[in-house]
């Protein structure tokens, strides 16, 4: 079994920073992808930030510049430094972790998410 908890969510002020942080747990042979997802209140989950198992990232436009994506493999960790915090940032931010186990050769796992909220 496998299991994504993510932390670091919090109150900031507008143009404050945050750094989520995402851990990967259980019988995990290998880890793919690392994705964080942003739900705003009343709206759909959104993709902010991938990295690949080779280092390579990817960010929604809104974001870039911003937001950096990190990984550490040896911990099986993904990282989200979030800088010049806006209003539109503010919702529940998911992690979302590619593994393979000794059972399985490619599985999806959701951690619970944590909030941000971006506020005076």
């Amino acid at each position: 079994q496998v299991h994504v908890v993510e932390s670091g969510g919090g109150l900031v002020q507008p143009g404050g920073s945050l750094r989520l942080s995402c851990v990967a747990s259980g019988t995990i042979t290998a880890i793919y992808d690392m994705r964080w997802y942003q739900q705003a209140p009343g709206k759909e989950r959104e993709l902010v930030a991938t990295i690949r198992n080779d280092g390579s990232t990817k960010y929604v436009d809104s974001v870039k510049g911003r937001f950096t994506i990190s990984r550490d493999g040896a911990k099986n960790t993904a990282f989200l430094q979030m800088n010049s915090l806006k209003a539109e940032d503010t919702g529940v931010y998911y992690c979302n972790v590619e593994v393979g186990t000794n059972l399985v050769r490619f599985l999806e796992v959701w951690g619970q998410g944590t909030l941000v909220t971006v506020s005076l």
